[in-house]
């Protein structure tokens, strides 16, 4: 279990790292066709986007230790 710190400064608990990782792959690339949800969709693209990169590196430290 990986503990992990949001955007917003909330902590939540990561069970499956290789699926917390393709979730965040695809909501930091959803958009509604709407454009009404313009703004929302960038906030909510940019929220995905920083789990999504903090998921990486944290995949990439495992790897990294597995190595030694």
């Amino acid at each position: 279990m990986i503990q992990i710190k949001d955007k917003n400064g909330e902590n939540f608990e990561v069970t499956n790292l290789t699926l917390a990782i393709k979730q965040a792959d695809y909501f930091r690339n959803f958009a509604h066709s709407d454009k009404l949800f313009e703004k929302f969709d960038e906030k909510r693209q940019a929220y995905w986007q920083d789990l999504y990169e903090k998921l990486i590196a944290i995949s990439d430290l495992d790897v990294e230790q597995t190595k030694e």
